[in-house]
């Protein structure tokens, strides 16, 4: 019975691989300026943009007198509204190298809440449900506060959140 010798094989198929990889085009990993990133939201408080690395943090003063009427769920639902919008949506299709969009939501200088977007977390489908749940929290969200809560949960569901307990606790 012949056998056959792959000790050269091996790593010369390895070799192949990592040289047909290398040959690839060059993916654009263009990322927006803190600038570029802030001028896309139209907001009447204060609004700033910062990049850490390739991911945009948003800061955004929330009315605290929203706070003091919708209590914990509108400390809660702050980073959504602004996250699940066409800018965000617009952010991620103009820059190929932007991995997440994070918003955080103040109140005199104190973190209410924050999430982050990451670019792979939504689909197509699941970006035109998020801008629907959005879009009617925003709308009717005031007058319909379950509209409110669906934001809540689904961008619970689709980031990583975090919360001060000050504003949600026992609310």
């Amino acid at each position: 019975m012949k056998t056959r010798n792959t000790t050269f094989a091996t790593p010369f198929a390895a070799l192949l691989v990592l040289v047909g990889a290398g040959c690839q085009e060059p993916q654009d990993l263009t990322l927006p300026t803190a600038d570029q990133a802030e001028a896309l939201y139209m907001y009447d408080r204060a609004l700033s943009a910062e990049m850490m690395g390739n991911v945009v943090t948003i800061s955004v003063s929330q009315d605290p007198q929203l706070l003091r009427r919708g209590g914990s769920l509108w400390a809660k639902v702050g980073p959504y509204i602004f996250l699940f919008s066409d800018e965000t949506h617009q952010l991620f299709q103009d820059y190929p190298g932007l991995a997440g969009v994070r918003f955080v939501t103040t109140v005199g200088g104190a973190e209410v809440g924050n999430a982050l977007l990451a670019r792979e977390r939504l689909s197509d489908v699941l970006w035109r449900r998020s801008l629907n749940i959005a879009g009617r929290a925003r709308r009717d969200g005031t007058g319909q506060v379950t509209l409110l809560q669906d934001l809540v949960r689904w961008g619970e569901d689709h980031t990583e959140y975090t919360y001060n307990p000050r504003y949600t606790r026992g609310r």
